[in-house]
């Protein structure tokens, strides 16, 4: 039987190694993208409108997030600090920002445009939405309950001042760790995704009931006391 010379063996190793740079990679799990339709579909169940005192709110999330006390439950444990709004119509949006920050990544862009896209179609035109940012349950609680709000803030703002959303129909919380979206798993990426609720009918500007009496003439020179 005749022996492959070390020089064989040399140039079969660079040929295999050629053929499997050749190769197409398998490819990675494909995501399917969210289209303008998604959204409407999600969000387009309005019932009637939900009270929801977003400046409380927001107050409440700051200062349960502030609780330091032993008898704290931990997050998988906490109730949610707004239950009512998990009955609203919603759309869960996996935008990506920057570490800790509330600046949006590139990638993310055509996500909002998506949204934006969605709310102006004449189905959900009428209507008020709050954008409610979330957190997982890592790093410290209440540094969760500012980044959330901040990146709520972010995306209401890009949604007003780029896509030309009127601001009267967008309001913005953030609820950090204190709603889990992934409740069972604190630390799990899904706690991360951002809510758009559709809130309530946009108020109309109603015309005067009555006109405005009209100013009393001035009576003719002649009809004047001498």
């Amino acid at each position: 039987m005749m022996r492959a010379s070390p020089r064989g063996l040399r140039d079969l190793g660079v040929l295999g190694t050629l053929v499997l740079l050749a190769m197409p990679l398998a490819p990675a799990r494909a995501q399917t993208a969210i289209t303008r339709d998604d959204i409407i579909a999600k969000l387009d169940h309005y019932e009637t409108d939900a009270t929801v005192d977003v400046p409380v709110l927001r107050q409440q999330v700051l200062e349960r997030s502030r609780l330091r006390s032993k008898n704290e439950p931990p997050p998988q444990k906490r109730p949610p600090i707004a239950p009512d709004l998990t009955s609203l119509p919603t759309f869960n949006a996996d935008i990506q920002f920057d570490v800790d920050t509330p600046i949006v990544l590139p990638d993310s862009y055509q996500t909002v445009g998506r949204i934006a896209d969605a709310l102006t179609q004449s189905s959900l035109l009428p209507y008020t939405f709050l954008i409610v940012g979330h957190i997982e349950s890592t790093g410290r609680r209440e540094n969760n309950a500012l980044l959330s709000q901040r990146r709520a803030d972010a995306i209401r703002d890009i949604l007003v001042n780029t896509f030309k959303i009127t601001p009267k129909r967008l309001q913005s919380v953030g609820l950090g760790e204190e709603q889990l979206l992934d409740p069972a798993r604190p630390n799990a990426p899904a706690n991360n995704q951002l809510q758009i609720m559709l809130v309530g009918k946009l108020a109309d500007t109603a015309p005067p009931a009555h006109p405005a009496p009209a100013a009393a003439k001035k009576p003719p020179k002649s009809m004047k006391k001498r």
